[in-house]
């Protein structure tokens, strides 16, 4: 069997060198050029290698990026939070699947042109694309495990690099490199791709699905519920909903539309509601636990939501409290965990207007209820997220005492996790959850119990966190994305 010389040239794909655009849409054109010129060149090679066909020398393909330059300290309209860099210099994103962020892209890039008023540098980065992450593209392709093709992979094409796979610049711990460039996005081009490819293995569908407002649940009960209001809105032609998606990208646009039910669901099933211009609803089952809230949050962040909340279930810590009522978290108790490395836990997690309008005003609607009559199913207070489904088998003195002195009125295992991570990726976030059990007071989560509770709750519930992902998506992404999320130094990119 042949191997690749070392010493010989790469093989990379003809393509454009860089170019500046006024023009945003001719712009974003060049990016799907660049990048598809990059994918096909790699899909080709690789498909050929798998037939015997091994390239004579590597065969290596990069990245498209933005880059953008300005000189001037001139201060730019501070009530947004985006689409302006704060100090002169050279800043730069690599970009993949400028298909799928199309929107995204001309709106971001638009901002810029408006902001600054100097054009934009489209070209060729020096970040070499993983052939995993350009097949992935490719239905008729999959990579082998290691030792299972002819040839030994990294000897002829570039894998994942976790040196550009990271969360430094989210979390505000990227350093300048030797030639000065600042990041233009939050999130690299290999980041991105790595969330992609993880999306669609945990949820059983394609990221082209995803809706902007984004809903956690932490049960099943709530899908078919999801379900039912979906083929309510596709029958109404003024809902502006046009299809619903489930798992294994099965898509009905019709209301009464079988949907084949999957030998298995995936780890978090997922489900969306689908507008054309992608500000429809998705659901998403992330299961109990502070890990699988950080997993989906982590990968959905890169699809630059506009608003995601947790609308599950917890355990109620007050004895004023009833089976069913509301808890609209204004703080959180961390004891969670998973995010200490990432965002310390000394780091406060705020409540945000926006959001917390929107949920109190949802609950009102549904429940008929306003003004000091809401308090009588909604509490607003500190929601505590443990890490630990059985704490209350364990000692409960230490527990039980910082609860009380967090004035929590509530404890779940999830919602500190989402809130936190939407704190990191400026993703606006917000909890409503619904009490389950009173474990405090002896009313535990048994099952003929839960049953009754289910029936009644559950749809109710979820209608509020429609109702308030709907009252969201008509308020400007300006307003929405609020200051209190962004940093000293952020990106330009939402």
């Amino acid at each position: 069997m042949s191997h690749s010389d070392p010493d010989a040239p790469i093989f990379p794909p003809d393509l454009p060198g860089p170019e500046a655009f006024t023009d945003v849409r001719a712009a974003v054109d060049r990016l799907c050029l660049l990048y598809d010129g990059a994918t096909q060149h790699l899909c080709a090679a690789f498909a050929r290698a798998l037939t015997g066909d091994v390239p004579a020398r590597r065969v290596r393909a990069f990245y498209p990026e933005i880059r953008l330059t300005t000189t001037t300290y001139a201060k730019i309209d501070s009530r947004l939070s985006f689409g302006h860099v704060s100090y002169p210099g050279t800043y730069g994103a690599t970009i993949s699947r400028p298909d799928l962020f199309r929107v995204y892209l001309e709106q971001q890039i638009g901002l810029l042109m408006e902001n600054h008023g100097v054009p934009v540098s489209i070209g060729i980065s020096d970040t070499p694309m993983p052939v995993h992450f350009a097949v992935a593209n490719d239905a008729a392709l999959s990579v082998p495990q290691e030792g299972a093709a002819e040839f030994t992979l990294r000897d002829y094409f570039d894998v994942p690099d976790l040196s550009t796979t990271n969360d430094d610049i989210v979390n505000g711990t990227w350093e300048r490199g030797a030639d000065g460039l600042a990041p233009l996005a939050p999130f690299t081009a290999q980041r991105v791709d790595y969330s992609l490819a993880r999306l669609t293995h945990y949820t059983a569908t394609d990221p082209e699905h995803f809706q902007n407002y984004v809903l956690f649940t932490n049960y099943q009960f709530y899908v078919s519920e999801f379900e039912g209001f979906a083929r309510r809105m596709l029958a109404d032609e003024t809902s502006g909903y046009t299809a619903f998606v489930s798992t294994g990208n099965a898509e009905i646009t019709a209301p009464d539309a079988p949907l084949p039910m999957p030998a298995r669901l995936p780890q978090m099933p997922t489900y969306h509601l689908k507008r054309a211009d992608g500000s429809g609803i998705t659901l998403v089952n992330i299961g109990v636990g502070p890990s699988n809230a950080k997993t989906a949050t982590d990968h959905i962040a890169v699809l630059r939501p506009h608003a995601w909340v947790m609308v599950g279930h917890c355990a109620g810590l007050r004895n004023s409290q009833s089976l069913g009522d509301f808890v609209l978290a204004h703080a959180y108790l961390r004891e969670d965990r998973v995010l200490d490395a990432d965002l310390p836990a000394w780091v406060p997690i705020p409540a945000l207007a926006e959001i917390q309008i929107a949920l109190q005003e949802a609950v009102a609607e549904e429940t008929q209820l306003d003004g000091f009559d809401l308090k009588r199913v909604m509490r607003t207070g500190t929601v505590a997220s443990v890490d630990n489904r059985n704490w209350e088998l364990r000692d409960q003195s230490g527990p039980v005492q910082r609860l009380s002195q967090s004035r929590a009125i509530a404890l779940d295992m999830e919602s500190a996790t989402i809130a936190a991570n939407g704190f990191r990726f400026r993703v606006p976030y917000g909890t409503l959850l619904c009490v389950s059990d009173k474990p405090l007071q002896g009313e535990l989560k048994l099952p003929g119990m839960a049953s009754d509770f289910y029936r009644s709750q559950v749809s109710r519930h979820l209608m509020i966190g429609i109702r308030a992902m709907e009252s969201l998506r008509q308020m400007p992404l300006s307003r929405i994305h609020s200051r209190k999320l962004r940093s000293f130094e952020e990106t330009a990119f939402l």
